[in-house]
């Protein structure tokens, strides 16, 4: 049962014990509704902190990305980011994450700290600290751990958890990334691209995205060829299929056995392919992504979610919710919704 338009607020007291499943014969809502995302969203993240109680990348880590563009039609509990605070005031106090456990210092950096520039615009206490505490994670090589779960393109190798890292660093405001732990941080992080190329082009639309903010990841002109060759795989309904950064992935294999689905437009990569697009000066008024911006404003669900089907390996289409908070941020990079905060990234200079 689907949640409808209210003024109430959405609680953890009054989510369901268990999450909906992701289906993708959901029908097309009729309009366009800002509202009906927030509850959408507010609904997927405290449900699945009830019935998990853990942060993850695919629903409530980019819920704090997202989720502060929807505050002006909706207004949130504050668990969600309460939540993420009690990682390091509570659970952390009791037994920090050790380097293997990396994957859990990323993800509440990343959530704070995007949370942070969609709000203040300044970073927490809290978030500095989570920062700080995340070299304390870093392995020898630059990386850090990052679970395999064979769910491309989020959950299957460390290339994805350090750009994530090195991208909410180098998003950090406040000049976080000029820091000495930072920079030292920095310095291995650059170790570890260099020694780990990217193996698709999704990989590398990340590195382009961390790259127009910390220097020395990727050039200009790779910035450039990455970006045009995302934009290029635009279908012709306006949208982008997940699925279609991923075919230069050299071994890369559905376990069914299909094919994997280019053809077919899904919130997640269209988002992607907009916010990054941004981040990498393309104007908001550029026709690909005003058509791709209709295709978002066309196919949202009646549930408030933009649907993506998991693609490669069955994963229950919880992409939906990072691809339905991608939407949301996509909308907001191009004035459909207020307070993009991200323009004018400032590189971070490599150091000698």
């Amino acid at each position: 049962m689907f949640a409808h338009a209210q003024t109430d607020i959405v609680t953890f007291d009054s989510v369901l014990d268990k999450r909906d499943s992701i289906d993708a014969d959901e029908p097309i809502a009729e309009s366009f509704s800002a509202k009906q995302a927030a509850i959408y969203l507010d609904r997927a993240s405290l449900t699945w902190q009830k019935e998990r109680n853990c942060v993850t990348c695919h629903t409530n880590m980019p819920y704090m990305f997202a989720r502060p563009a929807l505050a002006s039609v909706q207004k949130d509990s504050g668990e969600v980011r309460e939540f993420f605070e009690r990682y390091r005031t509570e659970r952390w106090k009791k037994k920090a994450p050790m380097e293997g456990q990396g994957f859990w210092v990323i993800v509440v950096a990343a959530g704070l700290t995007f949370n942070d520039m969609q709000t203040t615009g300044h970073l927490s206490p809290i978030t500095r600290d989570v920062l700080d505490f995340l070299w304390t994670t870093q392995r020898a090589d630059g990386g850090l751990d990052w679970p395999d779960c064979d769910y491309a393109p989020m959950e299957i190798d460390d290339h994805f958890g350090v750009t994530l890292a090195a991208l909410t660093v180098g998003i950090a405001p406040d000049g976080y990334a000029e820091t000495e732990a930072a920079q030292a941080g920095i310095a291995k992080l650059r170790t570890y691209f260099n020694n780990n190329p990217p193996k698709s082009l999704h990989h590398r639309a990340m590195i382009a995205w961390c790259s127009r903010r910390i220097d020395g990841l990727m050039t200009a002109d790779e910035r450039q060829r990455t970006v045009e060759e995302l934009l290029a795989k635009q279908l012709p309904d306006g949208g982008w299929s997940t699925a279609g950064f991923l075919t230069d992935w050299n071994g890369l294999e559905r376990n069914d056995g299909e094919p994997l689905d280019t053809q077919t437009s899904d919130g997640y990569g269209t988002g992607l392919v907009i916010v990054i697009s941004r981040e990498l000066g393309i104007p908001a008024g550029d026709p690909r992504l005003q058509k791709g911006i209709q295709w978002l404003l066309a196919n949202q669900r009646q549930s408030g979610k933009w649907f993506t089907r998991s693609p490669v390996n069955d994963a229950g289409n919880l992409i939906s919710n990072t691809g339905t908070a991608y939407a949301v941020l996509a909308l907001q990079s191009c004035g459909e919704l207020p307070g993009w905060p991200f323009e004018s990234p400032t590189s971070i200079p490599t150091t000698n």
